[in-house]
């Protein structure tokens, strides 16, 4: 996987890292702590992570 992280993480390195480009091949977008990067990694279908990411984008999560 091709790991990265958002341009919005700040340097502490306190966020997530995704490898997208993993979706096409084999259907998931991995999803891991990029402190613990040896760490477990969740396989998100990648449907789910697009309508997760939409849902960021849109503000559908703001009043949670």
């Amino acid at each position: 996987p091709r790991w990265f992280t958002s341009s919005y993480s700040n340097n502490g390195g306190t966020c997530v890292e995704v490898a997208t480009n993993l979706a096409a091949s084999h259907g998931t977008v991995p999803v891991r702590d990029s402190k613990v990067v040896g760490g477990p990694v969740l396989d998100v279908p990648a449907g789910a992570f697009s309508s997760f990411v939409n849902g960021v984008k849109t503000g559908a999560f703001r009043s949670m």
